[in-house]
């Protein structure tokens, strides 16, 4: 299927992550032309590089359609498309539909492992009530399986097979993991 990757971002450093009881950090999200993807490793440049192995959120992908119509729920006119701090934006990919399978997306191989599931700061950065609103909507996060550059524009995504190990990859609960046939809080 055709997809649109409509923005790429890399931060060097944590805002959110592991600052629960902190204020947010101030380090940017860049917006580039193109990531480089190392299997195992993570986005060459991104705070979660090489940050433990096996680590489920080598790569997180976000909906564009779900960009704008946060933005439209919450009247934002000016919300920036980094918010999110997620890493590739794409528009057409039903992304909780990749949660426990293998795909690729120009030719980089990965593996869908979670839901990139909305904080508190969610909150913050796009406004009051966004946490809630975008949960089972907060992304997709994922493995990357092959080296390769992901670059803006249009590219092809192929859905490969189920994960080797589903149910250890996705923590996905409520009606769409019975579908996928997942256990539940895995």
């Amino acid at each position: 299927m055709r997809i649109e990757i409509q923005r790429l971002y890399v931060s060097p450093g944590h805002n959110f992550f592991g600052r629960r009881a902190l204020p947010a950090g101030e380090h940017p999200t860049q917006e580039i032309q193109n990531i480089c993807c190392r299997a195992g490793y993570g986005i060459e440049g991104d705070r979660f590089y090489g940050f433990r192995p096996d680590y489920q959120g080598q790569i997180t992908f976000f909906a564009w359609e779900t960009y704008e119509a946060v933005g439209r729920e919450f009247g934002v006119a000016n919300l920036s498309p980094g918010a999110f701090r997620r890493n590739v934006l794409i528009a057409g990919a039903d992304l909780n539909g990749l949660i426990g399978r293998r795909f690729t997306v120009g030719g980089v191989e990965f593996e869908g492992t979670d839901e990139a599931r909305p904080c508190q700061w969610m909150n913050h950065a796009v406004a009051p009530g966004a946490e809630e609103w975008l949960k089972g909507r907060g992304g997709l996060r994922a493995r990357i399986l092959t080296d390769g550059v992901l670059t803006l524009g249009s590219a092809e995504l192929v859905v490969l097979e189920k994960s080797a190990q589903p149910n250890r990859t996705a923590r996905f609960v409520g009606k769409r993991a019975v579908e996928l046939g997942l256990k539940r809080g895995v």
